[in-house]
């Protein structure tokens, strides 16, 4: 039986009082699909473009969305340096602001990312330096057999592609979705030592996995053409094709046709791995040629979370403890809520985790060390965190911060869980979230407060409401009121509760939700 965690009854209303603590998100934003707008500005929402103009609804190809809402909240606990220096700076001064959309979701016209940093394959050569500064070289390599002009994926294409995103401390949100090609990604970056890993990630990750589409996109249309047929016809990605410069991955247009190709999920998931491998190697390639002026990249890092949506697929990737749970009624007519974990939890708590370390390295007594790997880190697999991979990261360290005895490495991994589910009309909605949100609270746990709270707030924000159960949740275990809790400084307050980052996506027909029951 799903329960619902017991509050005082004037919890909600302390924070009611107190207007302060919700000041304390540090991001917060709100979705509602066309035919749900009039709902999303009552609910106080922001649904300007960043151009100031509305998306006319004449604009819009009607089509029956698998999504209609989503929310997402992030709230700080750790201490960090405001930007990222990696690529000289670029990502955090450049790239990050324009990401940034706390309050509202904007109109994307162009990738800003790839398209100005003209970043490398690191599988095809070393960035080159052209002057002295270091900056990131303009050089790029063309593959023979892939093309020379890389356009956008049909999956990205559309006159309203909109994003939003913030940081909190650590972590990093991102959220692109476009109606009209039933688009929804959303990523969960929850880095820890740093920022640098997850500024990157969000920097940089939605592009690449563009570009890997198209080239998946690309392959099936060339086979067909030589083939003289129109069937379906699907090739996974291969390492041959990403010689190409990423900068021209992304270039999206609002007049050419946006009929999508029919793509196998296998192929789908296995573009989204080939675009965090990429993501990986490039920067580890960057930790590498700054690591004498900033050793402390070696042990940066972070977990990896990605939810595409796209029809009734929903393709998801998970590095690390993060988590996705759906919220879906019980197939046998029931009508009873049922939360299904739909990522792996990839930690020293997991017996299968904490058994494959241990056999990928018979030969070191010394693995798991309090309860964390060689006693540094407690995730077995993450993006970056370079030191516990390699041993000339784990060099590049002075004396404490070096890890002994690093006999064999890897002994953190990069390969990622991947799964697709077909939506169908038995879910509700998905939420995504760092590790910090069920620390506090277990998968039915947060389906049943998401479930109740959306039905008896339709326009309201489940994600931010979520973030104020967990504040609560963490005050009443120290003893603290909430408002005690909240003014405590970020740093200090990672002894009460880690960085969180919430989004949650509601599925279909938001009508949907009330055909499920809370109860036995």
């Amino acid at each position: 039986m799903i329960r619902l965690p017991s509050f005082p009854s004037d919890t909600m209303e302390e924070f009611e009082e107190h207007a302060e603590i919700n000041s304390d998100l540090k991001v917060s934003f709100g979705y509602h699909c066309n035919s749900s707008r009039s709902c999303f500005a009552e609910a106080n929402y922001e649904c300007e473009l960043s151009s100031g103009l509305q998306i006319q609804d004449s604009k819009i190809k009607s089509r029956s969305s698998s999504f209609s809402c989503l929310s997402g909240a992030a709230i700080s606990a750790n201490f960090t340096l405001a930007n990222t220096n990696i690529c000289n700076g670029l990502i955090g001064e450049e790239i990050l602001p324009e990401l940034d959309s706390p309050n509202s979701f904007r109109k994307m016209t162009l990738s800003p990312s790839v398209s100005r940093l003209d970043l490398l394959s690191s599988s095809q050569g070393s960035v080159s330096t052209d002057n002295e500064n270091g900056e990131v070289g303009k050089h790029f390599w063309q593959s023979m057999s892939a093309p020379t002009r890389v356009e956008s994926s049909s999956f990205l294409k559309g006159m309203d592609v909109q994003m939003a995103g913030g940081a909190a401390g650590e972590d990093r949100v991102q959220a692109v979705c476009s109606e009209e090609n039933g688009l929804l990604f959303c990523g969960v970056y929850d880095g820890f030592n740093g920022r640098d890993a997850a500024d990157y990630l969000a920097g940089t990750l939605y592009d690449n996995i563009g570009y890997y589409l198209y080239l998946l996109e690309w392959r099936i249309k060339q086979q067909n053409e030589l083939s003289g047929s129109h069937e379906e016809n699907h090739f996974p990605c291969s390492d041959g094709l990403v010689k190409s410069n990423l900068s021209l991955a992304i270039k999206r247009s609002e007049t050419e046709d946006t009929q999508k190709m029919p793509l196998n999920t296998i192929d789908v998931l296995d573009c989204l791995t080939q675009a965090l491998a990429q993501a990986e190697s490039d920067f580890m390639r960057m930790v590498e040629q700054e690591m004498e002026d900033r050793p402390d990249l070696v042990s940066v890092g972070s977990c990896v979370l990605i939810a595409l949506l796209h029809g009734m697929d929903l393709h998801i990737l998970n590095l690390g403890d993060s988590r996705a749970v759906l919220a879906t009624c019980n197939a046998s007519g029931s009508g009873l809520l049922r939360a299904i974990q739909l990522t792996e939890t990839h930690n020293v708590d997991n017996e299968l985790e904490h058994k494959k370390l241990l056999a990928d390295h018979p030969d070191d007594t010394a693995v798991v060390l309090g309860g964390k790997i060689k006693g540094k880190l407690k995730v077995t697999r993450a993006f970056g965190v370079g030191y516990l991979k390699e041993k000339k990261f784990n060099d590049a360290l002075m004396g404490i911060l070096r890890v002994r005895n690093l006999r064999s490495p890897p002994y953190v991994y990069t390969n990622p869980h991947t799964l697709s589910h077909r939506v169908s009309e038995s879910d509700l909605f998905v939420v995504l979230g760092s590790d910090g949100l069920f620390d506090f609270f277990s998968n039915d746990e947060v389906v049943k407060l998401a479930h109740e709270f959306i039905q008896g707030n339709p326009c309201g924000d489940p994600a931010k409401y979520l973030i104020e159960q967990l504040l609560l949740r963490a005050a009443k275990n120290a003893g603290l009121s909430a408002e005690e809790l909240t003014r405590i400084p970020v740093g200090r307050r990672r002894k009460y509760h880690d960085d969180v980052t919430v989004i949650v996506i509601i599925l279909g027909n938001k009508q949907r939700t009330s055909r499920a029951s809370t109860s036995y």
